[in-house]
């Protein structure tokens, strides 16, 4: 079984850990309508994606 000759530094942990943080959700904004939404998804308030009617909006 491999076992570390020496304990890591909190440095060289820190390090390794940079990367390990949350991201903020990335934000498009709907060309349609304006609306702020997650990238890669369907606009909820007019239901457009890539420029063609994927859904029905809801009247509300």
């Amino acid at each position: 079984m491999a076992v570390p000759k020496r304990k890591h530094s909190n440095s060289r942990t820190g390090n390794r850990r940079s990367h390990d943080r949350v991201k903020k959700a990335q934000i498009a904004y709907c060309p349609q309508c304006s609306q702020a939404v997650p990238t890669h998804t369907i606009c909820p308030k007019c239901g457009h994606y890539m420029g063609r009617t994927l859904v029905e909006p809801t009247e509300e």
